[in-house]
């Protein structure tokens, strides 16, 4: 009877997940262990082997955490399985560190079981293995595909059985779960709408017009650059809607003073997602204040009258590498000098006029169409200029249309009912916000965070798309059938580019199915000074990003994790109440800088793919150029923000050093920098 009382407590702990807090019952640390599967009464088990352990263990089984009821060195926790099998990770915390392994568990009959340990360090193979062979090979379509093919294999648990299956799930499983995210779905309808424009404009003249019209001011390579800057900057709401629409346009006036297309998608990168991670107003704040409400609700101690958006402009003064970045340009700019492999790049441009790096139309890769203008089209700038434009206000209308609706509806669930009246809303949106008096920019972040991007984005394209329609047909300049067929050839151009995106998506599901972040995170977490903390975070975040291809799912990853850690460690440690403020603010910073560091590092990113489509240029060969600029101004903000740290922070200290930083890069260019020609 005391045996069967034992065994009906053993299955509600393990089974029915019932919360037992560690006052309740002994706490074990699950750092030595044996997993293993059994059958009983028809049911699978995990079974946990601990010698000697009686107590309870908390453990994450996939994210999920669970008590553990161990009795006699044994506890165990109820786990369906299949022939196909499950990749599980297992998460818990020690007194030393952090515990992680992975472990893929299938079922080779009824009652006979394979658990198979696989080592966390393979969870970094997938993108590595498609990061090395594309820039082996410069061929970036098969690299993905082997990338997802391995990563596949691995999270198939490494069986020699499941080569071949592992290798269709590359298309049937990661591709069409890629396709399937509405997000991507949008941003490819974007791309494909804006392709469409781009061909239109440029058939009928209007980017010609343009390049005409900015002769005025791009007079020289120095002068086109700076404009091309601009632009990148002007377009500061959304990072695809900058690189599509900035590359597109500018790409026939940098051509026409023989500025490399590397150094265009350079441009073109280097303005998008650092001018949207640090502006007030973009498409990045909602998924921003959002990462960091979520870190901040878990501090013990802290001052909750703070709004995370109060908490993200305080912080942007530790934002070195994305200000950096983009003075870093202007520096290039104005001393008309490169180094590495953008120097080689441009001295081919300016000396044999050869702006591709393709010598000749044979070797280009094949995504070339004759956008050229048709025999006759007027070279009118307007027939360019009002569809972009259409683009822009079409998609800040959309931001700000979805973002009312948004709050409306938390509004009347607040009990607020009001109408959908658009200064209705915005006289209410303190309940929103949590503050009557919020400021107008406070507003507006939290107006555009509620918003749906996508949306907007595909309102903007299609609105552009049918404006450049309606000029065409209304100036005559082509028929109705020409102009579908111009814009079905604007299509097929941005393709090539997509398929690159879409396997590049399909690589990111392998890298988060075997935990590739959570493993990188957990080997450089330890115990550490909080003053090195930001710099420690930086290098992570980094890695992150440059595996992932994704700054946003690195900020996701780490800011749950960086924050809290960061804050205890400070309160653990005796930092003063305000020295610790300033080390959460510069980690906060950190994280999101360095996200977008390793993301403009990394030929898995979708914006960095997205700004050699538009630039048209060979994506390895933008990757190659912009890789040193990156690391460099990367470096230099590494450092600024360490010493910020250990200077105890603030302003001035911030502001002192982002000085230091730009004479420091002005003086690297002109050391190591020469003048193409």
């Amino acid at each position: 009877m005391r045996n069967y009382i034992r065994l009906l407590v053993l299955v509600l702990f393990c089974n029915l997940h019932v919360n037992i807090s560690a006052q309740d019952s002994p706490s074990l640390e699950l750092d030595d262990f044996q997993l293993e599967m059994q059958q009983q009464s028809g049911k699978d088990y995990l079974l946990f082997r601990k010698a000697g352990a009686n107590g309870t263990a908390k453990v994450k089984i996939g994210g999920e955490e669970i008590f553990l009821l161990f009795e006699n060195g044994v506890a165990k926790h109820l786990f369906e399985v299949n022939q196909k099998g499950k990749l599980v990770m297992l998460e818990s915390e020690t007194s030393n560190s952090s515990f992680y392994q992975l472990y893929h568990i299938s079922s080779r009959s009824p009652g006979n079981y394979r658990v198979k340990h696989i080592p966390a360090w393979l969870a970094i193979l997938p993108p590595l293995v498609a990061i090395f062979l594309a820039l082996i090979f410069k061929e970036v379509v098969i690299s993905l595909f082997i990338g997802i093919w391995a990563g596949a294999f691995i999270a198939g648990g490494m069986r020699f059985g499941t080569v071949f299956s592992s290798f269709l799930e590359v298309v049937q499983k990661y591709v069409i779960q890629a396709l399937g995210d509405s997000g991507h779905l949008s941003v490819i309808v974007f791309s494909l709408l804006v392709g469409g424009m781009v061909a239109l404009i440029s058939r009928n003249g209007g980017m010609a017009g343009v390049v005409l019209a900015l002769s005025k001011y791009a007079r020289s390579a120095r002068s086109t650059q700076f404009i091309t800057w601009l632009l990148g900057v002007a377009i500061f709401f959304d990072d695809y809607a900058n690189t599509l629409i900035v590359g597109n346009t500018m790409r026939s006036v940098t051509d026409k003073f023989k500025i490399s297309r590397e150094k265009l998608a350079y441009i073109v990168d280097s303005t998008a997602a650092p001018v949207s991670a640090v502006a007030f107003i973009t498409t990045w704040i909602g998924a921003e204040l959002g990462y960091i409400e979520g870190g901040i609700q878990q501090l013990q101690d802290f001052d909750t009258s703070l709004s995370p958006y109060s908490i993200f402009i305080s912080s942007l003064k530790y934002s070195f590498y994305p200000i950096l970045t983009l003075l870093f340009i202007l520096i290039l700019i104005y001393l008309g000098r490169d180094y590495g492999p953008m120097f080689k790049a441009e001295q081919r441009a300016r000396t044999t006029g050869q702006v591709s790096p393709a010598a000749t139309a044979a070797e280009d890769e094949p995504n070339m169409e004759d956008l050229t203008p048709v025999k006759g089209a007027p070279l009118k700038w307007h027939n360019a200029v009002l569809p972009v434009a259409t683009v822009i206000l079409m998609t800040i209308f959309g931001l700000l249309s979805t973002g009312m609706e948004s709050l409306h509806a938390e509004l009347n669930e607040a009990g607020r009912n009001i109408p959908m009246s658009w200064g209705q809303i915005w006289a209410n949106m303190g309940a929103v916000i949590g503050d009557e008096n919020a400021s107008f920019f406070m507003k507006m972040g939290t107006l555009i965070g509620k918003s749906d991007s996508y949306i907007a984005l595909l309102w903007a394209s299609l609105s552009g798309v049918l404006v450049a329609l309606v000029l065409t047909l209304s100036g005559r300049i082509m028929k109705l059938m020409d102009s579908i067929h111009t814009l079905v050839t604007g299509f097929k151009t941005m393709l090539p580019a997509l398929i690159i995106l879409t396997l590049a998506w399909s690589l990111a599901i392998t890298t988060e199915e075997l935990h590739t972040a959570n493993y990188l995170t957990a080997i450089l977490q330890d115990s550490v000074s909080p003053y090195a903390l930001p710099a420690i975070i930086f290098i992570l975040a980094s890695l992150i990003a440059f595996s992932t291809g994704s700054s946003w799912s690195t900020m996701a990853i780490l800011y749950p994790i960086a924050i809290p850690t960061t804050w205890a460690v400070c309160q653990t440690q005796g930092i003063a109440p305000d020295v610790s403020m300033e080390i959460l603010l510069n980690v906060i910073a950190t994280v999101l800088a360095a996200s977008v560091l390793g993301d403009h590092c990394s030929p898995i990113s979708d914006t960095t793919i997205l700004s050699s489509l538009a630039s048209d240029c060979n994506h390895i060969d933008h990757v190659r150029t912009q890789l040193p600029y990156a690391l460099t101004v990367g470096t230099v903000s590494l450092l600024s923000g360490t010493i910020a740290t250990m200077l105890g922070g603030g302003f001035l200290i911030s502001l002192l050093l982002l000085i230091v930083s730009i004479v420091i890069l002005f003086f690297i260019v002109l050391r190591f920098g020469r003048q193409a020609g």
